[in-house]
């Protein structure tokens, strides 16, 4: 029992300073549940508002991956500069550091490999297994107008289910085949369908003409994917420019990974997208940290 003796009387209620109970700022997440706002916290930096989300999870339809073929020597010392980490469970299991404690984000869905129609996924992860990996969230490709449109949209749905009675984030990644058309129509159709059907988080591609019609007919907030390897200064400059029309981050891979100075680069995308430096400024940091770690393994 609690020794009450000397304990005062007066008490301050602060009855002239009204109750507030501040939401996560990011947008869409007023409405969640307090797990789920905890968890894009920690995939989305408090401060800006904005990520800077480190995609390894290539391997999961094409193995080894060039810049990928030892996680464990190429990819560790990006890691305290990513403010989430996109991969695979096995991945995550046999070569992450337990002590990493930025946001985890599990690839979900999968199946087919490069050498069959990649549109035909279908969900790769329990929810279970992201409980006990303490992920942030899962990600999930959808392919819209793609062969197996219905089939992917229905693995969305049923993990925005699992993750609502879990506490789980689901991140909708609009994938393209071959063929379909990268313009700002297409994108806006499958980012706002991944939103309406309940992804908290949309993974998409940026487009020169109109992103940010994509960014503002999104209601969650939209992380550019990084796409193919770009010269450093093009991808600094796309960083900036998603960021610039409504990004909230970036989830980039081969643009940092395959990077003549990984650890570099990670570093200068991170001043674009939390700061807004302005890509040439930034691509004169990356040369000058290149220059500082030459000769060490980056």
């Amino acid at each position: 029992m609690a020794d009450i003796e000397g304990a005062k009387d007066t008490k301050d209620f602060y009855l002239d300073v009204p109750f507030e109970n501040q939401a996560f700022f990011l947008r869409g997440s007023g409405a969640l549940d307090w797990g789920m706002q905890n968890r894009l916290a920690r995939i989305f930096n408090p401060a800006s508002g904005r990520t800077v989300m480190l995609a390894i999870d290539h391997g999961y339809f094409q193995g080894p991956t060039t810049g990928l073929e030892r996680v464990d020597v190429s990819i560790l010392p990006l890691l305290p500069h990513t403010n989430a980490l996109m991969l695979t469970r096995g991945i995550l299991r046999t070569t992450i550091p337990s002590t990493f404690s930025q946001g985890i984000v599990l690839r979900a869905s999968g199946g087919p490999s490069i050498l069959k129609e990649l549109s035909n996924e279908q969900i790769a992860l329990d929810i279970d297994d992201a409980i006990r990996l303490n992920a942030c969230a899962m990600a999930v490709q959808v392919f819209i107008g793609g062969e197996f449109e219905t089939q992917s949209i229905h693995n969305l749905t049923r993990l925005v289910d699992a993750g609502l009675r879990y506490g789980v984030i689901t991140l909708g990644v609009t994938a393209v085949g071959k063929t379909m058309v990268r313009d700002a129509k297409y994108f806006r159709l499958a980012c706002r369908i991944c939103a309406e059907l309940g992804a908290q988080i949309v993974k998409t591609y940026y487009v020169p003409e109109g992103f940010e019609t994509i960014t503002a007919s999104c209601p969650v907030p939209v992380v550019m994917a990084g796409g193919k390897k770009l010269p450093e200064l093009e991808a600094l400059t796309m960083a900036y420019r998603a960021v610039s029309e409504g990004a909230a981050g970036v989830d980039m891979g081969r643009n940092i990974f395959q990077a003549d100075a990984p650890v570099a680069m990670i570093q200068a995308v991170g001043k674009v997208v939390h700061e807004l430096m302005k890509p040439e400024p930034a691509y004169d940091l990356y040369q000058t940290l290149k220059h500082e770690t030459a000769g060490v393994r980056s």
